[in-house]
């Protein structure tokens, strides 16, 4: 009975699961609610393109009429009017061509290059989504590492003060060694508190930046390799970032949009041909009278045949200054894409330095403390050898110990800081 209420409550609580910094990424990319709105964007201006393209087609209407009149009326065999009710119904198809407009054909490139803005832009929040997330991953890796040093710290303290209070009453350490203990072991709880309160706003943001709304999942490190430098000497590292990169790329794109919408507005100045063609019939019949009073619809259809076919030509020569004003405002429109732009690459550039410099240090940094980590695992072993031989006192060795775990999560964090520094890199060079 009991292996079935256990059995139970398993399945009704499934484990948690575990995503590592990947699964993160691949969630983000089909969920977030930036990417999503990017996406739809894009299809947006997919079918845009179509609209441009339906301008050059013609239009065609196709219409009937049916209309009764009562009172005074125009006889349609005498052309006289008379005292008449009658049933008129009139059938007609008309098609309309722009058969020349500058404007439409230009319409269709720009739709094109307001996808292509898209795709960018697209690939922009893809870009900042996962910046994010690797931020915030490694921010609740760092917090959820130095809870555990600390948890650490405390159950070794926890068994330290054991210990010791047993060789305090068999007199081989003084009382105040247990003092000395118990007081750091109250800072010690207190700094617990405060790092458990800082992995779980680190976890929030996570999930946050995840778009993710239940806590049901867990993140992992999984082992990583670290890379070298090697690409940070190359001496063109930060122009084959920038240029690969879908905010430069969004940048031009719409700098190339604004030069299309200039020539839109100067095509108000050309003129327009446009051509149209129509066709209709009628039915008249007078109500009140016999068959045989009125014409067969059947030949009214199509004795009363009708068509026209029409061009025109319509040129612009005084618009009261808007189309001058537009062209104006285009060009002034260009001026500030460039100006975006500049702004684009010197925001760029200022991250790409500030990753590379950041991966070098974070680097630098682990390869010393890797280095010194042995010596300092065998000062600790050392330190404690004394301590339970009586050489050392107990504050001395709980301020060594402290300094051992330290360095344990100085690594931990460093290697972390270099990892991060990779996958930002990686997002960067991704392009496009």
């Amino acid at each position: 009975m009991k292996n079935f209420i256990f059995l139970f409550f398993v399945g009704l609580y499934p484990a948690q699961q575990t995503w590592n910094l990947q699964e993160c990424l691949n969630y983000a990319m089909t969920h977030h609610p930036l990417v999503k709105q990017a996406t739809v964007n894009v299809a947006k201006n997919d079918q845009l393109i179509t609209g441009s393209k339906g301008m050059l087609l013609p239009s065609i209407d196709a219409g009937v009429k049916h209309t009764y009149s009562f009172g005074s009326s125009i006889n349609q065999l005498s052309n006289q009017r008379e005292a008449l009710n009658t049933q008129y119904d009139q059938f007609t198809a008309q098609a309309d061509w722009s058969l020349f407009n500058w404007t439409n054909i230009l319409n269709i490139s720009l739709s094109k290059l307001n996808k292509e803005t898209s795709t960018y832009k697209l690939k922009l929040a893809q870009n900042k989504v996962k910046l994010n997330v690797i931020q915030m991953f490694f921010a609740y890796q760092n917090s959820k590492s130095w809870l555990e040093v600390l948890e650490t710290q405390i159950t070794g303290m926890q068994d330290q003060i054991k210990r010791t209070e047993k060789e305090v009453e068999i007199g081989n350490r003084p009382k105040s060694d247990v003092y000395d203990i118990k007081a750091n072991f109250g800072t010690l709880q207190e700094q617990w508190v405060s790092a458990k309160n800082q992995r779980d706003q680190a976890k929030i943001n996570l999930l946050n930046a995840l778009a993710f709304t239940q806590d049901s999942v867990d993140f992992v490190m999984t082992d990583e390799n670290l890379s070298f430098e090697e690409e940070f000497h190359d001496p063109d590292f930060t122009r084959k970032l920038l240029e690969k990169n879908p905010a430069y790329q969004s940048a031009i794109a719409e700098i190339k949009a604004q030069e299309k919408r200039e020539d839109i507005a100067k095509s108000a100045y050309l003129p327009t041909l446009n051509g149209s063609y129509s066709w209709s019939t009628f039915y008249n019949k007078v109500l009140g009278k016999d068959e045989g009073f009125n014409t067969r619809f059947s030949d009214q259809f199509s004795q009363n045949k009708n068509q026209t076919v029409f061009f025109g030509l319509n040129i612009p020569i005084f618009n009261k200054l808007q189309v001058k004003t537009n062209v104006e405002i285009a060009k002034l429109n260009i001026i500030n894409s460039n100006y975006d732009k500049e702004l684009v690459i010197n925001d760029l550039t200022q991250n790409i330095n500030s990753i590379k410099a950041q991966f070098l240090n974070a680097q630098e940094k682990y390869n010393l403390l890797n280095t010194n980590f042995e010596n300092q695992k065998l000062s600790f072993q050392k330190s404690e050898e004394k301590y339970k031989e009586g050489l050392m006192d107990a504050y001395t060795f709980f301020v060594v110990r402290n300094g051992w775990l330290q360095a344990n999560y100085n690594l931990i964090s460093s290697k972390n800081d270099v990892v991060q520094q990779t996958e930002l890199l990686k997002v960067l060079e991704s392009g496009y």
